[in-house]
């Protein structure tokens, strides 16, 4: 098994800091403690509670986020923390029991909504998936990652999945119509999510050369580059996720002050893709970015 790595990302709090994995921690959702009761079915946030200065502990599938009381500052503590949490890891250990802790099968209810790419429909849940977005752009892709992307394309019309926050896109080839199977796919996933088996077993490694497997990867933006990534993410990424898509930020030429974006989910091949980045985040981040901004474009979709 490949050793996991923990990387340490600061947040807007002060108080809290992200330790980010190179593994899936746990199979979708989140978790919350405040403290170590709370923790009864997650041995290492039971842990890491020993810690004096350790206030609230928030697991999702890639990383752990801890607030800490005032009584240190993170960068006293940070790194000790840091190889504690990869040390558990790597030997092996429990971080959610999620078999106690959904003994029960959860309340899950699949919706399914058209997108503006006819070729695409997105089925919205009330179950937290992934906390990093996934596309597979096919079964092979899909089985080193996500099995329930592997699972859906088993559906012989499926052409690409995309799973993020709590829905999954689902691209189709024409072989059929929407109408015609949307009710199985729905019942299919609904299904899956209700036995509680495992949404992502691994979070896929990014391809330069093509945009396969495409996640965001972890890095400290800077500069222009993080107003635009700050501006998709309050005003752009909510709108798109809404119909089932994804616009994720690649990189900036300060040069010629051109930004680049991967279309994800439903914005990959829709017909109405240009029109949105032209008349849309072009125009929106000129507007808000006087004089930065010549352009907008799409290294995929």
């Amino acid at each position: 098994m490949q050793e996991t790595k923990i990387t340490i990302q600061e947040t807007t709090n002060e108080t809290i800091l992200k330790f980010n994995s190179t593994q899936v921690l746990i199979n979708g959702g989140s978790y919350e403690f405040a403290n170590i009761d709370e923790a009864k079915n997650s041995p290492l946030a039971q842990q890491l509670f020993y810690l004096p200065f350790v206030k609230k502990i928030f697991v999702t599938a890639n990383f752990i986020a801890i607030q800490r009381f005032d009584i240190v500052e993170w960068q006293d503590v940070q790194d000790e923390v840091a190889e504690q949490i990869q040390a558990y890891l790597n030997d092996g250990n429990v971080v959610v029991n999620e078999q106690t802790s959904s003994s029960k099968k959860e309340a899950i209810e699949v919706y399914a909504e058209v997108t503006p790419n006819p070729g695409v429909m997105k089925f919205g849940t009330n179950k937290n998936l992934t906390q990093t977005d996934v596309e597979f752009k096919n079964i092979e892709e899909a089985s080193k990652s996500s099995p329930l992307a592997q699972a859906i394309f088993n559906f012989p019309f499926v052409k690409e999945v995309f799973i993020s926050d709590n829905y999954v896109s689902v691209t189709k080839y024409d072989m059929v119509e929407w109408k015609e199977v949307f009710a199985e796919v729905r019942t299919f996933i609904r299904e899956y999510l209700v036995d509680g088996k495992t949404i992502i077993k691994e979070l896929p490694t990014l391809d330069t050369a093509t945009h396969k497997e495409t996640i965001a990867p972890v890095i400290e933006l800077e500069g222009i580059p993080a107003q635009i990534s700050d501006i998709l993410d309050e005003y752009i990424k909510p709108a798109v996720a809404g119909d089932g898509g994804n616009i994720a930020f690649r990189s900036y030429d300060e040069k010629n002050k051109v930004v680049s974006v991967v279309l994800q989910g439903a914005c990959s091949g829709c017909p109405s893709s240009t029109a949105t980045l032209k008349n849309g985040i072009e125009a929106l981040l000129k507007d808000m970015m006087p004089g930065q901004i010549n352009g907008v474009v799409a290294i995929n979709g």
